[in-house]
């Protein structure tokens, strides 16, 4: 005889719930794969930049054409001169692409000229500021505003964008949470200064504070991690259904 169908429902509605949970943890796993992959060309692409001999900073004419995915941690090297006007400290827990700067401290970020007049950020380097203290963000980058140009060789990089967990700056202390120059400018009346900013990695100063230096690719590579334990919860909600639909039949 056929089941009758009020007995057939739960069947149906148990079959229909696990269809949909496969299919949504079987799209994370694929999701995971495909992110593994873009890091993948993404690292690949940081290392070729990274070890590629510095270039001459772009005009700024050129500037508007910059993007992230494209000029990201490119090497350049200019000629420019630190303004005197109020520096900024970024907070950092530590850095993901700095094996030296991988405690807490802060950036020292400055507005510098080109000799042609316009404005480039730099970001100066890292300082032991554990406390984000102004007087050691002062001592570390008042001998580097000396009024004469300077040989700057570093990585273009691009505004972090802050996030709602992200703290207010504080403008007494000139401190902010990251590193968007743009922002920094505005506030601290740097003028209109290039889409970009320079992480330094030379020259250093005698005594190594602010500390500039090379990057390195250290980027988690967890993804296939994640997309097996994706592809195991799809099966296990699988192997689940059988073996309930199993002992729901001989009941």
């Amino acid at each position: 005889m056929n089941e009758p169908a009020s007995r057939k429902a739960p069947v149906a509605g148990f079959a229909l719930f696990t269809l949909f949970l496969t299919a949504v943890f079987v799209a994370l796993g694929v999701w995971q794969l495909q992110r593994r992959t873009a890091k993948h060309e993404l690292i690949a692409a940081l290392i070729e930049r990274l070890a590629a001999a510095p270039v001459a900073l772009p005009p700024s004419a050129q500037w508007a054409a910059l993007n992230p995915a494209r000029d990201e941690f490119r090497r350049v090297s200019f000629t420019a001169t630190y303004a005197a006007l109020p520096d900024a400290m970024v907070y950092s827990s530590g850095s993901a692409v700095r094996k030296d700067a991988s405690g807490p401290g802060t950036w020292a970020l400055l507005p510098a000229r080109l000799p042609g007049g316009e404005m480039v950020v730099i970001d100066a380097g890292f300082v032991e500021n554990t406390m984000q203290d102004r007087g050691v963000e002062d001592r570390a980058v008042n001998k580097l505003v000396t009024g004469q140009p300077v040989e700057l060789t570093g990585y273009l990089r691009f505004p972090e964008a802050p996030s709602w967990l992200t703290p207010a700056e504080n403008r007494g202390k000139r401190l902010w949470f990251v590193r968007d120059h743009l922002a920094i400018a505005s506030v601290l009346g740097w003028g209109t200064v290039a889409p970009f900013y320079i992480d330094l990695e030379r020259p250093a100063p005698a005594n190594g504070i602010p500390r500039p230096g090379p990057l390195q690719v250290n980027l988690k590579d967890d993804h296939l991690q994640y997309a097996i334990t994706w592809f195991t919860l799809a099966g296990a909600v699988l192997i689940a259904f059988g073996v309930w639909a199993r002992g729901w039949r001989q009941s």
